[in-house]
């Protein structure tokens, strides 16, 4: 509870004890008097709670943005681990398939020659 509900609060009881004196004394203008406090104490209570529930929202998005911030340090990293490990498993089949070249040189070459002609006939103009 803030200033602004604690005296709102008191404000309103003020306002309605003025009023029921007003009504029992016959005096029409403490019963104005306390009616006024009433009204300005409800809506000085009611700006309490208003403002009171601002600050929680803003505390929550404090949270909330921290915990996002937190998940995207914890997704980068998680990226991080991801990449690494693909170059690495890369680099692994890199070198295996290197060995395998070296080691089958004839049929290398006859793959890379296949493969030449038949990119060059798809990639050839209709006659």
């Amino acid at each position: 509870m803030n200033r602004d509900q604690l005296h709102g609060a008191s404000r309103h009881l003020k306002g309605r004890a003025q009023t029921t004196l007003g009504g029992i004394t016959g005096d029409p203008g403490r019963q104005v008097r306390g009616a006024v406090n009433q009204v300005a104490g409800g809506a000085q209570y009611a700006y309490g709670r208003a403002r009171d529930r601002a600050e929680d929202l803003v505390e929550d998005g404090r949270h909330l943005a921290h915990a996002a911030h937190e998940r995207a340090d914890d997704l980068i990293e998680d990226g991080r681990h991801l990449a690494r490990e693909a170059r690495r498993r890369g680099e692994a089949y890199g070198r295996r398939a290197v060995r395998y070249a070296d080691g089958n040189r004839t049929r290398t070459l006859l793959g890379l020659a296949a493969l030449a002609f038949a990119a060059g006939w798809l990639t050839r103009r209709p006659r």
